[in-house]
Formats: C-alpha cells, sequence, structure tokens
C-alpha cells in the first residue's frame, strides 16, 4: 500500500469527515451543542415554538399525573368495597325515613 499516494489521502479525508458527522448526529440525538467545522461549539436555540411545546408537554404530564391519582382512587373503591355499592345504593333507596319530599320511584320488587 502507498502511504503517500492519493487513495490513502481520499480514505483518509473520508473517515474524519465521517466520524465528524457520526459524533454531531449522537450529540445533537442527546441534546448537546453541536461542534462547527472549526472545533467551536454551537447552542441550541429555544424558539417560541419549543417553548410552547414545552409547557404543553408539562401541562399534559400534569394532566396525566392528576388522572392516575383519580384511577388509582377508583380502584380503590371497586376493589376494597368490591361491586357491593350498587346494592349500597339499593338499600338506601328501599330505606324510608319519613322525611324529605317523596319521590316517585318505584322499586323492583326483588322475588
Amino acid at each position: 500500500m502507498d502511504w503517500g499516494g492519493p487513495a490513502f489521502v481520499i480514505a483518509l479525508v473520508a473517515l474524519s469527515t465521517g466520524g465528524w458527522l457520526i459524533n454531531n448526529w449522537i450529540r445533537a440525538k442527546h441534546g448537546y451543542s453541536l461542534e462547527d467545522e472549526w472545533g467551536g461549539k454551537t447552542e441550541r436555540r429555544d424558539t417560541a415554538e419549543t417553548k410552547r411545546l414545552r409547557e404543553e408537554n408539562r401541562e399534559l404530564h400534569d394532566k396525566l399525573d392528576s388522572m392516575q391519582d383519580r384511577m388509582i382512587v377508583l380502584e380503590k373503591i371497586v376493589t376494597d368495597r368490591g361491586y357491593s355499592l350498587s346494592d349500597e345504593i339499593e338499600a338506601l333507596r328501599d330505606r324510608d325515613t319519613g322525611t324529605g319530599v317523596p319521590l316517585d320511584i318505584k322499586t323492583s320488587e326483588k322475588a
């Protein structure tokens, strides 16, 4: 192999450029600042759109957290007391306290 020939120089330049491109691709993917051709750093700019998207993302995460909290409460209601909630409601309907305005709710006869 001729170390001083044009093929070696072209291969060396191609390898260096490929390595630089891969390095910048990985840096951009993970949010680091990019290197320019002279070794300087290019910082990412936060535009109005990216700020709006970050705020919307934060709001959606907060909403998701509150929904998860509500789901946990609902799961506790279903698993702790079982499905007897409808039976409790029916028992309250059947009970006659004699106070308040009478309702015209017809209860079904249980056989």
